[in-house]
């Protein structure tokens, strides 16, 4: 059973440095979707690596291929796992990103209730992500991006007019 806020409150509760990326921070953002699994770009400093594999312990995590998890020695793009709170995925370095590093810059702190504010990707940098996969079943999801930017763009305008006035 997915449950996003054991596997954030987990990661928080250890001091895990990583922005949220992937389907749940879209649905974060407005774009409708359903998902069953949290993605994650943690920061692959020697300061984090035990925080991470400290909540990888919390969580019962594994692999899901069954091979064993050594977080200073991945080469893998995208290491899948299995937990008592769901999938999570951690992803080093997505595409059309440069990792942690390039997504916590635009990244913002978004409220999710219990007392969790994750570091969310900005819509731009999902986008971006998105994008780079290249895959035609996604070109609604992006479309639905690309909008909810174009929004919150006229919005912030709207907004700095009504202060002009």
């Amino acid at each position: 059973m997915f449950d996003p806020y054991a596997l954030l409150a987990t990661l928080d509760a250890r001091r895990v440095n990583f922005v949220v990326i992937g389907a749940l921070a879209r649905v974060i953002r407005g774009s409708g979707e359903i998902t069953e699994g949290l993605d994650i770009t943690p920061s692959w400093r020697d300061d984090n690596l035990p925080r991470i594999a400290k909540a990888l312990v919390d969580l019962d995590a594994h692999r899901k291929d069954g091979q064993p998890l050594d977080l200073a020695a991945l080469t893998e793009p995208i290491v899948a796992l299995d937990t008592r709170a769901g999938e999570l995925q951690l992803i080093p370095q997505p595409a059309g990103s440069r990792g942690y590093d390039d997504l916590r810059r635009a990244a913002s702190r978004e409220p999710l209730g219990q007392g969790l504010r994750p570091q969310v990707a900005s819509p731009g940098d999902l986008a971006r992500m998105l994008g780079a996969l290249e895959r035609e079943h996604d070109i609604p999801t992006l479309l639905r991006l690309r909008r909810l930017i174009e929004l919150d763009r006229e919005r912030s305008r709207t907004r700095g007019l009504s202060i002009e006035r």
